[in-house]
C-alpha cells in the first residue's frame, strides 16, 4: 500500500528525452505523446499530435482506452516535469517499457521554440 502511494510522488528520476530530440521524433512519427496536464492547460497550448489524459484521471482503464502501442516510445508531458514522473512509473508498471518524460516539461519545449497548437 505504502509503495503504491509513494509511486505517485513527483520526485525521483525516470527516463527522459530532451525537447529537441522529441521534436525530431515527432516529425518522423516515431513517438507517442501523452500530456498529463489539465484539459485547460492542454487546450491553451500543446504539442501537435499529443493526447491529453490529465494525471488525476490516469487510471488503468483510461490508459487502456488510449490504445497506446507498447512497442513504440511514449513520452509523458506536464508543465515542469513533475506530474509526468508518476505517469511514467504507472505506464512502466503496466508494461510500457519505453515510457519516458519530456525533460523540463512544456517549459523547456516552449523555451526551445518548438511548435505548439491551441
Amino acid at each position: 500500500m505504502i509503495q503504491n502511494i509513494l509511486s505517485w510522488l513527483p520526485f525521483g528520476s525516470v527516463p527522459e528525452i530532451t525537447a529537441n530530440d522529441l521534436n525530431k521524433k515527432m516529425q518522423e512519427a516515431e513517438v507517442q505523446v501523452v500530456d498529463v496536464r489539465s484539459s485547460a492547460e492542454w487546450k491553451s497550448s500543446h504539442i501537435s499530435g499529443s493526447i491529453n489524459l490529465p494525471i488525476h484521471r490516469f487510471t488503468q482503464d483510461n490508459i487502456q482506452a488510449l490504445k497506446l502501442n507498447k512497442e513504440k516510445e511514449i513520452v509523458l508531458i506536464c508543465l515542469s516535469a513533475h506530474r509526468s514522473i508518476p505517469a511514467v512509473r504507472r505506464l512502466k508498471k503496466l508494461g510500457f517499457n519505453q515510457a519516458m518524460q519530456l525533460q523540463g516539461g512544456m517549459q523547456k519545449w516552449w523555451g526551445a521554440g518548438n511548435p505548439t497548437e491551441s
